[in-house]
């Protein structure tokens, strides 16, 4: 009898407890709705968006180009590495067979030698099991 005397307590302050809370809520909200939709809030959420559009704008767009500058540099980097591992065997020989002295090939063939150097360097190296 005293287990079930206790769930019954727990139960019914549950219960009580969860539409107080509710009814703090809604006051909460509805406090907060005013104070947000007030004039001077709303005064200082435009000042606020101002001085983010003119001030933030120009350092947030230095920090994206000067974010693109390293990775188009790594890229490149990466290329290359991956262009020089790729394109020679160890005997100085590259990958079509002529000499590592030998004149360069077509600007065509060049394109394609790249695009199988980034193919290979961006290709995973292994698989998540």
């Amino acid at each position: 009898m005293g287990k079930l005397s206790f769930l019954a307590g727990l139960a019914a302050g549950y219960v009580l407890g969860a539409k107080a809370g509710t009814r703090r809520y809604e006051q909460i909200r509805r406090t907060s709705q005013k104070v947000w939709s007030s004039q001077p809030v709303q005064k200082q959420v435009a000042n606020a968006k101002d001085v983010a559009r003119t001030k933030a704008a120009p350092v947030v767009a230095d920090l994206v180009a000067d974010a693109a500058r390293a990775t188009g540099e790594k890229l490149r980097q990466g290329r290359t590495i991956a262009s020089e591992a790729v394109g020679h065997d160890a005997g100085g020989r590259s990958a079509g067979g002529e000499s590592a002295g030998a004149e360069p090939p077509s600007s065509a063939a060049a394109g394609a030698d790249h695009a199988e150097a980034w193919s290979a360097a961006t290709r995973p190296t292994g698989t998540a099991d």
